[in-house]
């Protein structure tokens, strides 16, 4: 099995202190969580990784959250860490349920980042597909030449800017994530296969994203019954980008009544 790319941090003095990891969301890398990371390194060993796909990791043409979990156990077998705190952002925060249902004993807290248990039914990436796809046909060899590409199928300037970082002329689908694999197992990352995990977990929501909804608490509690939630109101679906004070804050409060 090939090993996820990493950046870990141990404090500088031997310490019992857990490993918080932090995985990122669709289409993302390990900087995309770093400011929450950073907020923790002075009293947590931090991990940051790449997800398949994704970063300087390796690419593969199959991608499902049993997959990506085992990614993330083998990392943590290698790195010998026995005792982890999982943070995942959307697709990152399925990755990390999967992960925590796996391995409890690896496991002893888990946050989610405006992502649910959930198999969502709404397609919410078609517009960023088709730009992606686009930029990559057009063999743009700059940002500056991908960027009006991507601008004619999204809106968003936030989602152009972030799928800008990923540009890389050299390679062959122009971003340094696999393109093509994200696109055939579109269906598996949103997707969701019921789990259970029995441990203190925390559920962040962003008061205007529709990836966390009231009427998901059920479904939330049966496979996570030591669920808890936060909102952070005016906030969408990066709210750790938006408003990363606060996400801090709430985990620092979810830490230390845990």
């Amino acid at each position: 099995m090939k090993l996820l790319n990493y950046q870990f941090h141990q404090l500088k003095q031997p310490s019992n202190q857990a490993t918080m990891v932090f995985i990122h969301g669709l289409f993302g890398d390990m900087n995309n969580l770093g400011i929450i990371a950073r907020a923790f390194s002075d009293a947590y060993n931090i991990l940051r990784l790449d997800l398949r796909n994704h970063g300087q990791s390796f690419h593969a043409d199959e991608m499902n959250y049993s997959l990506m979990a085992q990614d993330i156990i083998h990392l943590l077998e290698t790195l010998q860490l026995t005792k982890v705190i999982l943070i995942g952002h959307s697709m990152g925060g399925k990755a990390a349920m999967k992960t925590a249902a796996l391995r409890p004993d690896l496991v002893e807290k888990l946050i989610c980042i405006d992502i649910g248990p959930i198999a969502y039914a709404h397609r919410w990436h078609d517009d960023v597909f088709a730009g992606l796809f686009a930029v990559k046909n057009a063999q743009a060899s700059s940002r500056q030449e991908a960027k009006p590409i991507l601008a004619s199928y999204i809106k968003d300037e936030g989602v152009i800017q972030f799928m800008l970082k990923s540009f890389d002329g050299n390679a062959a689908e122009k971003f340094r994530f696999n393109l093509s694999a994200l696109f055939n197992n579109y269906g598996q990352i949103m997707g969701w296969e019921e789990v259970f995990f029995d441990k203190p977990t925390l559920f962040i929501k962003g008061g205007n994203s529709d990836y966390l909804q009231s009427g998901y608490g059920t479904r939330i509690l049966a496979q996570f019954p030591q669920a808890s939630s936060f909102t952070i109101n005016g906030s969408g679906h990066w709210v750790h980008a938006e408003k990363p004070e606060f996400v801090v804050r709430a985990i620092q409060r979810f830490l230390e009544s845990n």
